[in-house]
C-alpha cells in the first residue's frame, strides 16, 4: 500500500499535496497546474518524480480506508518543524480549484490537529489564504 511507495520526507510531502488536491474527488488542470508549481518551489523535483508520484498516489488511494491514519503516517514522515507553513500549503491546494467542499474542510482540520495547530492560528491561515485567493482571482485588494 501507500508504506511501500512513501518511504522520505519529500514523498511524503509530495503525497500529502497530491492528496489535497485530489480530495474533492476531481483533480482539475489548475490543480495539477498547483501542485507541480509547489512540487518545482520546493524543489522536490530534484529527487522526485511527479509523473511517478501522481501514479503511485492513484495506485494506492482507493485503499486508504483510514483518513487519520493516513494522515498521521505521512506527518510522522515528514516530521514538520514549520507547521503552519505546511498547513498553508496545503490550505492553497485545497483551493486551487476555487472551491473547498466539506471534504477537504474536514481534511484540513485533520491535519491542523495532528500538526498541533490551535483553532486561532488555522482561523488566522484560512483567512489569510482565502484573502490571497481572492485577490489572485479579482486582482483588487
Amino acid at each position: 500500500m501507500y508504506q511501500d511507495y512513501i518511504t522520505t520526507q519529500d514523498e511524503a510531502i509530495c503525497h500529502l499535496f497530491l492528496h489535497c488536491c485530489f480530495k474533492d474527488g476531481n483533480f482539475s488542470s489548475d490543480e495539477i497546474d498547483a501542485v507541480s508549481s509547489k512540487f518545482v518551489e520546493l524543489q522536490m523535483h530534484r529527487d522526485l518524480n511527479f509523473k511517478e508520484e501522481l501514479l503511485h498516489y492513484q495506485s494506492y488511494k482507493k485503499e486508504i480506508t483510514g483518513e487519520t491514519e493516513y494522515l498521521q503516517y505521512l506527518l510522522k514522515m515528514i516530521n514538520p518543524v514549520h507547521n503552519l507553513a505546511l498547513y498553508s500549503h496545503c490550505y492553497e491546494l485545497c483551493l486551487s480549484d476555487k472551491l473547498l467542499t466539506a471534504d477537504e474542510e474536514s481534511l484540513l482540520n485533520g491535519i491542523a490537529v495532528l500538526t498541533e495547530i490551535d483553532s486561532t492560528e488555522k482561523s488566522t491561515i484560512d483567512k489569510l489564504i482565502t484573502q490571497r485567493k481572492a485577490v489572485e482571482l479579482e486582482k483588487i485588494f
